[in-house]
């Protein structure tokens, strides 16, 4: 559960609660923590006010409190570079290498090793069909959604089978098109014009998306 932790000021006396409620919601708190999992902190708070009568700063002196207590246990997400260069360079961005990475070693793969070529066309194959069935719909799903998936869900888990599927379906509607835009070009839809053209849709996705990445996380 990744968070981020802000110091709030000591609550007024009309502020503080008694002992006993003091205790009931931090029970309501790590029950909350444990069933629904979510994914920060202010969802945790959102969740524990659905609950109980506590404001937001009582709830957050109480993680704080929780945190000291050993009860709780919190990962502080990195900070993000201010400048898109810096972004880009981070290991915030290494999905987005990886992406590059691939799609390029498939490029090559599809050029370079021929398709007898034993056992060096399992990586060309391996490979290709990465480039092919996941990572332009990967990309682009990126670029739609930088930092949430139009579906809400309390688990990490979720949230990645769920971009899982959405990028091999879209990918999979990309290349149709794709082919039947090849399919009445004067290349045709041979080896060389549908392999560059899914890594220049790949490429372009993932560029488009680190960047709006970059935006979305500064603005927050």
């Amino acid at each position: 559960m990744s968070v981020k932790i802000k110091k709030v000021s000591q609550l007024s006396n009309k502020q503080t609660i008694s002992k006993q409620t003091t205790e009931m919601i931090k029970r309501i708190i790590l029950d909350t923590a444990k069933k629904q999992k979510p994914q920060n902190t202010a969802q945790l708070i959102e969740l524990a006010q659905q609950k109980t009568a506590a404001s937001k700063e009582q709830i957050t002196q109480l993680l704080i409190q929780l945190e000291n207590q050993d009860l709780l246990h919190f990962t502080r997400q990195p900070t993000t570079p201010s400048t898109l260069q810096k972004f880009i360079l981070s290991k915030q961005a290494a999905w987005y290498w990886i992406t590059i990475g691939i799609s390029m070693t498939a490029t090559m793969a599809a050029f370079i090793i021929p398709i007898n070529s034993y056992p060096t066309t399992y990586l060309r194959s391996a490979t290709s069909v990465i480039l092919i069935l996941f990572l332009p719909g990967f990309s682009l799903i990126k670029t739609l959604y930088p930092s949430q998936l139009p579906i809400k869900t309390n688990s990490q888990n979720l949230d990645a089978i769920e971009r899982l599927a959405l990028s091999i379906c879209l990918s999979l509607s990309l290349v149709a098109i794709l082919a039947l835009i090849l399919n009445y070009s004067p290349w045709g839809i041979t080896l060389t014009p549908i392999t560059l053209s899914l890594l220049g849709l790949t490429v372009a996705f993932a560029t488009a998306a680190i960047i709006r990445e970059h935006q979305t996380k500064v603005a927050t």
